[in-house]
């Protein structure tokens, strides 16, 4: 009997900035949406059963309008995880919030964003990220 294989390719339409930064996830939130003129607001925690393996939870923010749509994820599980590594990119594991914009233009254009988000004194670092590049980019398609 034959097997077939389903190979699938992720094309990623949107821009990811990875944070490094030790506040907390809603003051970081709260901050983003005054130095952006934002609305994020906190959903539902994304959870990833992995069968036997473990859990994963993550915090997550949302702002969409009619043209964009900001979401803000920690990187890490805000759930204790019997996972080895307990993070939504396990690749870029050194940073502790990720930023997804989809659509972004004017304000929020990859540019100046990098630009605002750097001059934050509570972000110690900022750096776009390929996501095309990432192992687990799955894990940031919802």
């Amino acid at each position: 009997m034959k097997t077939l294989t389903l190979d699938f390719e992720y094309d990623c339409d949107f821009e990811l900035f990875g944070l490094v930064s030790s506040t907390r996830e809603h003051r970081l939130a709260w901050l983003l949406n005054a130095d952006l003129r934002l609305r994020l607001v906190k959903q539902q925690d994304i959870i990833y059963d992995l069968l036997s393996r473990g859990r994963l939870v993550i915090s997550n923010y949302l702002h969409t309008t009619h043209t964009c749509t900001l979401r803000l994820f920690r990187n890490r599980s805000v759930a204790p995880s019997t996972l080895k590594k307990p993070y939504l990119a396990p690749d870029v594991r050194q940073y502790d919030y990720l930023l997804q914009i989809s659509n972004g233009t004017g304000t929020l254009a990859p540019e100046q964003v990098l630009a605002r988000l750097t001059a934050l004194e509570d972000v110690q670092h900022v750096c776009q990220l390929d996501p095309n590049q990432l192992e687990f980019k799955e894990n940031l398609f919802f």
